[in-house]
C-alpha cells in the first residue's frame, strides 16, 4: 500500500511535483473522495501552477470513475472554489498549494456548503483508500461519470459584491500586488463598476512566481507594494497570496497593517449589522480584539491556530466572523469560509465611506505592540518548551495555557510558542502594551529557546 501520510496534512494535500504528488496520486484521490464522501458530484477548480491542470483532470478521472459527474470551473481562487461549493451545493476540490514555492502542490477539498474536511473529517479515510487504490491498481470502476465545464468567476465577483455595500465609496487609487498567482485573475472582475482606479503588480499567471514569494506573511515580500502606494499616491495597497484566499494591507504611508487591525475593523462592521454577534479569533490574534469585539457588545471566543478549527467552531457558535493573525478571514454569510477578496472589500468600504486616510482610520483599531511570528530552529521542541514552561511557571501574575502550544500571560503581554508540524522549529508571537516591554517578553523568551 501507499504510503501517503508525508503530503495528507491537518486539512489539506500539499507535496512536491512530481516525486511526492503526481497524477496517479490524484487520481486515486478523486476515487477515494466519491467513495468516502459518497458524493453524486464534485465542483473542482485550479491555481496558475503548470502542473494544476493536469492534476486537476487526473482527479476527474477518478471522480468519474467511480460514477460521479465533475463540474470543472477551470482557473479559480480558493475562495471561488467555497463559493461554487456553496451556490451549487457541491463538494469541492481546490488545486493549489497557496503561498508554496513553484514545485509545490496540493488539493484543498471540502463537502457541500464548503464544510472543510480535515484529519478528524474524512481527510484520513480519504488518504488510507487513495492509498489502497494505488496499490492494487484499482482507480478504474464501470460508472463513469461526466465532466462539465462551468465559468464561476462573474457569479463569484457578483455575489463578494452583494455582500459589502460599495455604491456609495468615495473613488480610490488602489495598488493591487497579485504576486503573479489568482488575484490577478479575479481582481479585474470583482473591482469592474467600483470607483477604483486600479495600479497592478505582477497580475500575469505564472506559477514559477517569477518576481516574489506568493506569500504576503513574509515582509520582504511586501516591499514592492510599499514603494508602490508611495511613489502612485495611492490611498490602500493590497497584496494577496497565491491562491487569494489571503490579503494583507498596506496603509497610505507604505506601512504594514497588522491582520489583528483587520480582523477588529471588520469585526466592528459585521457587528453592527448583528448586534450581539460571536466573533472568533485565534490566540496569537491581538488583546485588542476581544476588547474591540466586547466593546461592540459582540462576543469574542479564543480557538487554536488553523483554518479547520477555525470553521469548527464558527459552525458551532453560529459566528458572523472569525480572524486569524494569518489574514485569513472567515464570513458566516460566506458559507464560514475563508476569502480574502471579502475581507479586502470590507476595508474598501471602511476606506471610502469617509475622507480620512487609511491609516487615522485603522488606529482605533491597533492597541499593543507585537513582535510578528519568530521562528526557532531547537532540536528537541518538546524540550524547549518544557525549559520555557520551567522558567515562567510560579511566577506572580503569570499564567499558562496549552490550548495551542505554550502560551504565557502577565500583565499587559503574552506569548504563545508553538512547534511547527513538519519543521524542527518554534514559533513565537509576544505582544505587550509598549514596544519596550515587547521587545523585553520577545527577547527573554527566545533566550530560553535557543539556550
Amino acid at each position: 500500500m501507499a504510503d501517503l501520510t508525508k503530503i495528507f496534512k491537518a486539512y489539506d494535500v500539499r507535496g512536491v511535483v512530481p516525486d511526492e504528488l503526481n497524477e496517479e496520486i490524484a487520481q486515486a484521490v478523486g476515487a477515494a473522495f466519491v467513495e468516502v464522501t459518497g458524493a453524486g458530484s464534485v465542483v473542482m477548480a485550479h491555481d496558475m501552477r503548470t502542473s494544476s491542470g493536469p492534476l486537476a483532470a487526473a482527479f476527474a478521472r477518478g471522480a468519474t470513475s467511480r460514477g460521479a459527474d465533475v463540474v470543472n470551473a477551470g482557473l479559480g481562487s480558493t475562495d471561488m472554489l467555497y463559493y461554487a461549493s456553496g451556490s451549487l451545493g457541491l463538494p469541492g476540490v481546490m488545486f493549489t498549494a497557496s503561498h508554496n514555492p513553484a514545485q509545490y502542490n496540493g488539493m484543498k477539498m471540502c463537502r457541500a456548503g464548503a464544510v472543510p474536511i480535515g484529519t478528524d473529517t474524512g481527510l484520513i479515510e480519504i488518504r488510507d483508500r487513495a492509498a489502497e487504490l494505488i496499490g492494487s491498481g484499482g482507480t478504474s470502476a464501470a460508472g463513469e461519470g461526466t465532466v462539465t465545464e462551468q465559468s464561476l468567476l462573474g457569479g463569484y465577483a457578483t455575489h463578494l459584491k452583494t455582500l459589502v455595500d460599495l455604491a456609495e465609496i468615495r473613488p480610490l487609487k488602489v495598488v493591487v500586488d497579485a504576486g503573479n498567482g489568482m488575484g490577478g485573475y479575479t481582481v479585474p472582475e470583482v473591482f469592474t463598476g467600483l470607483p477604483i482606479e486600479l495600479t497592478p503588480l505582477y497580475f500575469e499567471l505564472d506559477g514559477g512566481f517569477p518576481n516574489h514569494e506568493a506569500n504576503p506573511i513574509e515582509p520582504e515580500n511586501l516591499r514592492d507594494l510599499q514603494k508602490a502606494v508611495v511613489e502612485h499616491g495611492a490611498d490602500i495597497g493590497i497584496a494577496f497570496d497565491g491562491d487569494a484566499d489571503r490579503c494583507w494591507v498596506i496603509d497610505e504611508r507604505g506601512e504594514s497593517v497588522s491582520p489583528s487591525t483587520i480582523t477588529a475593523l471588520v469585526a466592528v462592521r459585521e457587528l453592527a449589522k448583528h448586534p450581539g454577534a460571536t466573533v472568533i479569533h485565534n490566540l496569537i490574534t491581538s488583546l485588542g480584539v476581544p476588547e474591540i469585539v466586547r466593546e461592540h457588545g459582540g462576543v469574542p471566543v479564543r480557538t487554536r491556530v488553523g483554518h479547520s478549527f477555525i470553521k469548527a467552531e464558527m459552525a458551532r457558535t453560529g459566528a458572523v466572523f472569525g480572524g486569524e493573525h494569518s489574514a485569513h478571514y472567515y464570513f458566516r454569510d460566506f458559507w464560514f469560509a475563508d476569502s480574502g477578496m471579502l475581507a479586502a472589500l470590507h476595508v474598501l468600504a471602511a476606506l471610502g465611506e469617509q475622507d480620512r486616510p487609511l491609516s487615522e482610520v485603522l488606529s482605533r483599531y491597533s492597541r499593543y505592540a507585537s513582535s510578528g511570528e519568530i521562528n526557532s530552529r531547537v532540536a528537541d521542541q518538546a524540550a524547549a518548551l518544557a525549559r520555557v514552561r520551567e522558567t515562567f511557571a510560579g511566577r506572580e501574575g503569570v499564567t499558562l495555557d496549552e490550548l495551542d502550544g505554550l502560551t504565557v500571560s502577565g500583565t499587559g503581554w503574552w506569548f504563545n510558542l508553538r512547534p511547527s508540524n513538519t519543521e524542527p522549529l518554534l514559533r513565537l508571537n509576544a505582544e505587550a502594551a509598549d514596544e519596550t516591554m515587547m521587545a523585553a517578553v520577545r527577547d527573554e523568551a527566545l533566550a530560553v529557546v535557543r539556550s
